[in-house]
């Protein structure tokens, strides 16, 4: 897809909206929405003589999204002023963290085409949002419910080699900031959302390229499809004799490119000096050992598991762990039917599709996992086949009904009686005298053609098994 002599070098800077009910230095509410300019006060807009108070909460929700990826946590930390001028942070800087983050040296681990790789954290700060600008046909307005918003700024090494790469570690952050109960990471609301500095380089440089930065990206296929842009223009630009120079892009997914908006700031541009309202954060290892305990099991760990206790392969259990409601459903599922591999199976095949055709979220599911149990037993017991079980599934999914209540309902019970379905399989050999002649002509799959007459017959009904069985012998005595 790329020039075969370059290589593309990427680093993904990832801010996520803490789950906080307040902001980070006052009292305003986080709720996303609200008309504009209602949720905030002089102090997270910054009016003279105020002074902000970091709300402690970040703090424990940065050092858990530290530890869930393997950072280490500084004992000492400060906020710094970060200035610059934007319309939508009337203060003129944002408080953020330079020198001493909270958090450093972390790392994630991601797997692409069957190959796994690990990908490194430089650092996880703390810092304040900025407001939102509404641009009109006659002018812009600015709406500062944001301003305030707490954030982490997960910033990773330029470990990342394609545009798959950098998608895998974004998808995997997300799964890992869910499991550690830090944000909802809606996209679509800008909890979740990235920055891509991307170079390019002959392949066996050791110098990276200059890289350009792309601005809020707040969907994986949008940064895979801006990635993938921003990697062949560089390589256009150098090959035909051109410089890259270093500056912010923004990506237009309209347009299907991505467009330069100014010269990229280093990080002195910026002024940085500590914030005189704020002091140091000073954080016990007491207290920082007590969050540790607190985490759950990361979906790594869990995978593991799967693979080890249930006998899943290393796909299933990759595609189960990444949400933790969905693990968290199977292992119910699975603790009560007793059967993972089914259960698995179910929650990958049904329950995906419905959810994707009906656009909700991955824990929205209309029932519990012991009724999904509940219908794993009636399969494993064969009260019903596989076939009627998806009809059941389906009533479930409408109505939350117990699967041995539809069952009942609809008498869908799976006939298993031999006397009736040999009766029923006479019928069949007595009306489909070419299927019958084939398989005694030696054609061994002409015996399917009687099957799908039987569990027509039956509307699904007929235990498979028993069916083929009897057809079978009922056959070969006419040999």
């Amino acid at each position: 897809m790329f020039h075969p002599d370059y290589e593309i070098v990427i680093g993904l800077e990832v801010h996520s909206e803490l789950k906080t009910e307040s902001k980070i230095f006052c009292g305003c509410t986080t709720e996303f929405g609200g008309d504009p300019n209602t949720h905030c006060c002089p102090i997270c807009t910054g009016m003279p003589g105020v002074l902000p108070v970091l709300n402690e909460k970040v703090v424990d929700y940065a050092i858990r999204a530290g530890l869930a990826t393997d950072c280490k946590i500084a004992e000492f930390s400060k906020q710094d002023r970060k200035n610059y001028f934007y319309p939508d942070l009337p203060k003129a800087y944002q408080i953020s963290q330079y020198d001493l983050p909270l958090c450093y040296e972390g790392k994630v681990e991601v797997e692409v085409d069957g190959e796994k790789k690990v990908i490194g954290l430089t650092r996880i700060h703390i810092e304040e949002d900025a407001g939102k600008l509404n641009h009109e046909r006659n002018g812009s307005l600015v709406d500062y419910n944001r301003c305030g918003v707490p954030l982490i700024e997960i910033v990773s090494e330029p470990d990342m080699r394609s545009p798959q790469e950098a998608r895998a570690f974004l998808e995997k952050l997300r799964s890992i900031l869910l499991y550690a109960d830090v944000s909802d990471c809606k996209m679509n609301e800008g909890s979740l959302r990235c920055d891509i500095n991307l170079s390019v380089r002959k392949k066996g440089a050791t110098e990276f390229g200059t890289r350009t930065e792309m601005k809020n990206l707040n969907s994986f296929n949008f940064a895979v499809k801006a990635m993938e842009y921003e990697a062949k223009r560089q390589i256009k630009v150098i090959e035909e004799g051109g410089v890259i120079v270093q500056e912010t892009r923004r990506w237009d997914e309209a347009a299907g490119k991505s467009i330069s908006m100014r010269s990229k700031e280093d990080a002195h541009d910026y002024r940085y000096f500590p914030d005189p309202d704020l002091m140091p954060i000073v954080i016990p290892r007491e207290r920082v050992e007590e969050i540790r305990k607190s985490l759950p099991e990361m979906p790594d760990s869990r995978r593991i598991r799967y693979e080890k206790d249930f006998g899943l392969s290393s796909t299933d259990a990759n595609i189960l762990v990444a949400s933790r409601k969905i693990a968290d459903f199977f292992e119910t599922a699975t603790e009560h039917s007793g059967n993972p591999k089914l259960a698995a199976n179910w929650i990958m095949t049904e329950i995906f599709r419905l959810l994707t055709e009906e656009e909700k979220e991955e824990g929205k599911i209309p029932f519990g996992p012991e009724l999904l149990a509940d219908l794993i037993k009636l399969i494993d017991e064969g009260t019903i086949s596989s076939s009627i079980a998806k009809k059941v599934f389906e009533e479930m999914w409408n109505t939350g009904k117990e699967p041995a209540v539809i069952v009942e309902e609809k008498g869908l019970k799976q006939i298993s009686d031999d006397s009736t379905l040999v009766t029923m399989a006479k019928e069949v050999i007595a009306e489909n005298e070419k299927s019958v002649q084939d398989y005694l002509a030696g054609k061994d799959k002409a015996v399917g053609a009687l099957v799908g007459q039987m569990m027509r017959r039956t509307k699904g009904q007929a235990n498979p098994g028993k069916v083929n069985e009897i057809l079978r012998n009922l056959l070969n005595e006419m040999k």
